[in-house]
């Protein structure tokens, strides 16, 4: 089931059929053409092209509504399979998933550093291949690739144009990995692909709005707008890493000062540890577990972390007024010493007591919330 597969599956009827089934099935064709409004017939000639192509199946029997009792469909989410990419900075990790996100093989490969663009495509192609081949059964019902990148991707032409933390830039993720196994391959920034992933299966109900922020090695965020991602006019929405926080605050990498990440990713956080204790042997995940075993001071420095991404949030629920936040990513972690500094933050500068109310929280994925984010570039275009 290659490209050509993956095009027919995205015919506009068939993906609103396949949506409907997906959200609210076990569902009836009857119920299907009522809420779609789509013709009986389109929807029963549809349905029966899914089933021949084991997409979709018949379930139990429904309960009548005064006629014979109607067949009842779902999703076979064994159907297909979707290969999820995380892509770096410090290691290459890989799933295959079905249709339902669950996730049935993994692999992951430690990147070499430095590392330059052919060493980089390489390791993704070997971690894919790695993944395949512990599940044989699988690869002729593999429909595409999602890859989530760090960095500024430019989507459309599934680019990374610039990866700070690898040193890279202009790597041809989409060709090189269409070419190496001839499956459609969707390229994202890695933030914005944890808010899809949590969108979609992060069990936060029906939500017009989300913020999802990915705090590690640096801050980054997706936000979606009527359950669509948001990427801005030049690929760039969601950066904000480099919001400023302190106009004389510390350089940052990008060369401004006093940005987000500068106060709250785990390098920043082990920083300052190194001059609290004038050691640098301490990293952010050693200053969590010291913090809960009761080091009061390395709490107050994870505290203070909070804050300024309370600071940080408090920016962008006056810009975009989101729903809900979720937080992801390894710092998220010490949530417990981060997350009341940021509702607190958040309910003491707000403009108004709803936005000073606005849900966050940490996300119910864990670490797979960006692997889960990658399959589901590839779920959007077939169900949407």
């Amino acid at each position: 089931m290659r490209q050509g597969t993956f095009q027919w599956m995205k015919s506009v009827n068939k993906s609103m059929i396949l949506n409907k089934i997906r959200k609210d099935g076990p569902i009836s064709r009857a119920q299907i053409a009522r809420e779609t409004n789509l013709t009986p017939p389109t929807v029963s000639s549809n349905v029966k092209e899914l089933i021949e192509q084991k997409m979709v199946e018949e379930s139990d029997v429904g309960q009548s509504l005064g006629g014979r009792k109607p067949t009842m469909l779902v999703i076979n989410t064994e159907a297909f399979y979707i290969i999820g990419v995380d892509a770096g900075p410090e290691s290459i990790e890989c799933i295959v998933a079905d249709l339902a996100g669950k996730r049935l093989q993994r692999s992951e490969t430690k990147l070499q550093l430095p590392i330059n663009n052919r060493q980089f495509m390489d390791a993704i192609k070997q971690g894919i291949a790695d993944c395949l081949q512990e599940l044989p059964e699988t690869q002729d019902k593999v429909i595409g690739i999602g890859v989530a990148m760090h960095g500024v991707v430019d989507v459309a032409a599934g680019v990374s144009l610039y990866a700070p933390n690898l040193g890279l830039s202009d790597i041809p993720i989409k060709e090189e990995l269409e070419k190496a196994f001839g499956l459609e391959v969707k390229v994202e920034n890695d933030a914005r692909a944890m808010a899809l992933g949590e969108y979609w299966f992060g069990n936060h109900g029906e939500l017009e709005s989300m913020l999802a922020v990915n705090i590690g090695r640096g801050v980054g965020a997706g936000l979606i707008i009527e359950g669509k991602l948001y990427h801005g006019s030049s690929d760039i929405a969601g950066e904000i890493g480099h919001m400023t926080i302190d106009l004389h605050g510390e350089i940052c990498e990008c060369g401004n000062q006093g940005c987000l990440q500068t106060f709250v990713t785990g390098p920043a956080i082990a920083r300052k540890v190194a001059v609290k204790t004038s050691t640098d042997s301490l990293t952010a995940e050693d200053v969590y577990e010291q913090a809960i075993q009761g080091n009061d001071d390395f709490a107050a420095i994870l505290t203070e972390a909070g804050k300024a991404m309370g600071v940080g949030l408090t920016n962008l629920i006056h810009i975009v007024n989101p729903e809900k936040i979720v937080l992801g990513g390894g710092v998220s972690k010490a949530e417990k010493f981060i997350l009341p500094a940021i509702r607190e933050t958040i309910r003491a500068s707000a403009l108004t007591p709803s936005a000073s109310q606005t849900t966050v929280e940490v996300s119910n994925l864990g670490g797979d919330a960006t692997l889960i984010g990658a399959i589901t570039l590839l779920l959007v275009d077939v169900f949407e």
